[in-house]
């Protein structure tokens, strides 16, 4: 099937057409800086200015690049889910759920569900799927995603920890799976999603049953700009003299590494440690430590570990961050390779771990495109 994968930003609107026969994509770009009058379109290596005052004036440039003869499906991508514990056809129901969901994730999903009002205008008559980035975590227990606040309170506000890229987090623990030559149902895995914005998960026999984001895409590791974990009274007290807006910027777009060391980075970040600069040099160690502390949890709420992928643009190209993430873990049966993981793997631990430690590259375009044409397949038999 031909699915064209669309992911709204809240200023951009990244696309792929991808064939999930082949496992291909046959194209991918993205509009950039929506709403301005410098938007462009990135196709490949080339760019080129657009008209794109909104989400629907973006598509209808992303529709004259892509043959939309060919479209069997569209996959979009949706950060918050809500209580949706599977991808789901889109229709009037399901796209009124979306809204009532956006408080929940206000940076995010508006911009999603812009992307949908587009393309079923544009592409009316083709099924339309929502994959959700919260779904592979519903199968949590209570135990992993209820906070310790009055039960009632949370009930009726739905608030509870759901978990982020969950796309990549199922994406990722099955091909691990596959480069282990194991069925997915016999494994406890973490995967470690490190890029700007980063997450681990605990996937046990298939299932998460863990995750490092909660409510909110803040929860948990250190990443670019994004806090993680931070006591609840140092952001009431940072409320109390900031107000609630100054303090919500301040801990999505002002801490983490950026907070730490002034670099967002991790390529300007290990630049500022080979020059001497100690604050970038404390800021990695925070960064990592985090990283571990979360191994060991996992590790514990599993009763042990068979293996652990590195994914997205960190996990995937920094040998340092995973070096010094797993130094100190050789009581749990890891052992690095230190070659193999300077290398970027796949595999990079020796062949005496008792944990196996890969490198495994994310594609959350794929993994959409494939659950798209699951659903929309199960559709068209019905």
């Amino acid at each position: 099937m031909k699915v064209l994968v669309l992911n709204a930003g809240s200023s951009s609107l990244k696309f792929s057409l991808t064939d999930t026969a082949k496992e291909k994509h046959l194209l991918k770009g993205a509009v950039e800086r929506i709403g301005l009058t410098s938007a462009f379109l990135r196709l490949d290596a080339e760019e080129s200015p657009v008209d794109a005052a909104d989400h629907r004036a973006a598509l209808r440039e992303v529709l004259k690049k892509v043959p939309t003869t060919q479209v069997q499906a569209v996959g979009h991508r949706v950060v918050h889910g809500g209580a949706f514990t599977a991808s789901s056809l889109i229709n009037a129901e399901v796209l009124a759920r979306l809204q009532e969901y956006s408080h929940l994730a206000p940076l995010h999903n508006p911009a999603n569900i812009a992307g949908i009002s587009a393309a079923l205008e544009s592409l009316p008559g083709i099924p339309q799927v929502a994959v959700f980035d919260t779904a592979f975590h519903q199968t949590m227990p209570p135990k992993a995603w209820r906070y310790a606040i009055p039960r009632e309170l949370a009930d009726a506000n739905m608030y509870r920890r759901y978990g982020f890229h969950g796309t990549s987090h199922r994406y990722v623990s099955q091909k691990l799976a596959a480069a282990l030559g194991k069925p997915v149902r016999e494994l406890r895995l973490i995967v470690l999603h490190l890029g700007n914005g980063a997450s681990a998960s605990a996937v046990k026999y298939g299932e998460s049953v863990d995750t490092s984001m909660g409510f909110t895409p803040m929860e948990g590791l250190v990443m670019g700009s994004r806090s993680g974990d931070t006591d609840p009274g140092l952001v009431l007290e940072m409320a109390r003299k900031l107000g609630v807006s100054d303090t919500a910027s301040l801990l999505n777009k002002e801490s983490g590494l950026l907070g730490l060391s002034g670099f967002s980075d991790l390529r300007d970040l290990h630049k500022a440690i080979a020059e001497g600069d100690e604050n970038a040099s404390e800021a990695l160690e925070v960064y990592a430590y985090r990283i571990k502390k979360y191994i060991g949890a996992y590790a514990a709420a599993m009763g042990g570990i068979d293996a652990i992928a590195f994914t997205a643009g960190v996990g995937e190209n920094d040998p340092v961050v995973r070096q010094k993430a797993l130094t100190g873990l050789e009581f749990l049966g890891i052992e690095i390779n230190p070659q193999a993981n300077a290398g970027g793997g796949p595999r990079i631990s020796r062949e005496s771990s008792r944990v196996e430690v890969w490198v495994i590259p994310t594609d959350e375009e794929l993994a959409i495109a494939l659950d798209t044409a699951r659903v929309a397949s199960s559709r068209s038999k019905e």
